[in-house]
């Protein structure tokens, strides 16, 4: 029994470095200063594994490891969809991503200082630094987002041109559900780190226990074992 606990931890402690070999996109409408200009969506939240370590470069639909994105809100009336709210969440691997015709595209700054992640204000460009275009073609979704952040503080969130249907032709156009203004701090807004994000509590109680109360968890029931055998 001691031999599996110590087998355990071995792995445990295998597993935890191997998370800086992948780079992680955050983005929560917690960061912003939210404004609705069409339709009243505010609760947004982005985050996306990138297979690639936390380094400086132009990155152009990197390589994915996984897509978890949510957004919701209250639409007004006559929209395309004819929805009166939404809430549409998406989990999905980097293929499906691009093959639906999504993309993702930023620079890290060769000047970025990677320690504490990579702020908005270190991402290279003048004006749109970062786009997270979650666009959908023929599955019948009205209401994936299209995310553009700024060098100067603004941003803009709005449903993407999604090709709802092809037979027969059906599609939505950028900002014809819903269309919010962003506002927030460049130098103190962070997007990407080599952290995986905390994963969202489910408001039933559940939820997933993190790597490290794993560890803490194992170490607990090997000491205790140890001192019973004692």
């Amino acid at each position: 029994m001691l031999r599996c606990i110590l087998i355990a931890l071995s792995l445990c402690a295998i597993v935890g470095p191997a998370s800086a070999q992948s780079m992680y996109l955050s983005i929560s409408s917690d960061d912003f200063q939210v404004m609705n200009v069409f339709s009243d969506v505010d609760t947004f939240r982005i985050d996306i594994e990138i297979d690639q370590p936390l380094a400086a470069g132009n990155y152009v639909n990197p390589d994915i490891v996984a897509v978890n994105y949510a957004v919701s809100g209250d639409l007004v009336a006559e929209t395309p969809s004819e929805f009166p709210s939404f809430a549409l969440q998406r989990e999905m691997s980097g293929d499906e991503f691009y093959a639906q015709g999504s993309s993702l595209a930023f620079e890290i700054d060769q000047a970025a200082v990677l320690g504490d992640g990579v702020q908005v204000a270190e991402l290279a460009g003048d004006s749109i630094v970062l786009t997270f275009n979650g666009r959908e073609i023929g599955n019948g979704r009205f209401h994936p987002a299209l995310l553009e952040l700024a060098a100067d503080g603004s941003g803009r969130l709005q449903n993407s041109n999604n090709i709802v249907s092809e037979d027969p032709f059906e599609s939505v156009q950028f900002g014809d559900e819903y269309i919010t203004d962003l506002m927030f701090d460049p130098g103190n807004t962070t997007v990407l780190s080599d952290t995986a994000p905390d994963p969202v509590v489910e408001s039933s109680g559940g939820g997933s226990v993190s790597g490290l109360s794993v560890l803490l968890l194992t170490g607990f029931f090997a000491s205790a074992l140890v001192r019973r055998k004692a």
